[in-house]
């Protein structure tokens, strides 16, 4: 059984100072071993007050590589583009943000084997792998759909598919890349970051249900090795 460990928080500021300061150690912890970190961050908003208090931490950030988790089908600079948000907070501290998705393309299957081809020359296992949670259970863009049983259950040596959410998410109805199960559980580290009663919610009856779960968060648990840390804000 996964090993979860939960770290509660007031606020999002409280919340945001602590996995920074977790993801800076983890980093400076690969640089020594090493001589350089591979991360994959989450999109969306909950991450943003950690970005903003990690960019400011004292790095040498040109040995940091940083991959999104997932990524929109979108061209880059587009506001739904994950990429784009965490290269204005990254790219002017020194730091290789990698772009998985280079331009919109109308097959997601092809993006995403070109995400794919893309991963395979990183450094594997990545140094960490910081996840969000929506309110659906789904995490990165593991999404209930036709895609879903390849993100799931894909070949081991997969780190990135194309996938196509049913139903499409209204704040963002455009097919996805995403880092399959795969490429996420075998993280050196491996930290969500959520906020808010209802996912705490969501992510507590996910990891009861096990290996059954209906939320891809809950799959994505099941058979991790490493001990998992879930830090959670109530607002």
């Amino acid at each position: 059984m996964t090993e979860i460990e939960w770290w509660d928080y007031d606020d999002a500021a409280e919340m945001a100072a602590a996995v920074a300061g977790d993801v800076q150690f983890i980093i400076e912890s690969a640089i020594d071993a090493r001589g350089a970190a591979v991360i994959a961050l989450a999109g969306g908003k909950t991450p943003v007050p950690i970005y903003e208090k990690l960019s400011a931490a004292k790095l040498d950030w040109k040995r940091v590589t940083i991959v999104p988790t997932d990524e929109r089908v979108v061209p880059l600079g587009d506001p739904l583009s994950n990429v784009t948000m965490i290269a204005k907070t990254f790219l002017p501290k020194g730091a290789r943000v990698m772009p998985i998705v280079s331009n919109a393309a109308a097959d997601y299957k092809a993006a995403g084997r070109s995400a794919d081809a893309l991963m395979q020359d990183l450094h594997w296992p990545l140094d960490l792998c910081l996840l969000g949670v929506g309110g659906d259970g789904h995490t990165a863009s593991i999404f209930p759909g036709p895609d879903y049983d390849e993100a799931i259950a894909g070949p081991k040596e997969r780190r990135a598919l194309g996938v196509m959410p049913d139903p499409l998410p209204p704040e963002a109805p455009v097919p996805r890349v995403t880092l399959s199960r795969e490429g996420i559980i075998t993280a050196r580290a491996l930290i969500i970051a959520c906020s808010g009663a209802a996912k705490r919610k969501v992510i507590e009856q996910a990891i009861e249900q096990g290996p059954s779960s209906k939320y891809p968060i809950g799959r994505l648990l099941a058979d991790v090795e490493l001990p998992v840390d879930i830090h959670w804000s109530a607002e």
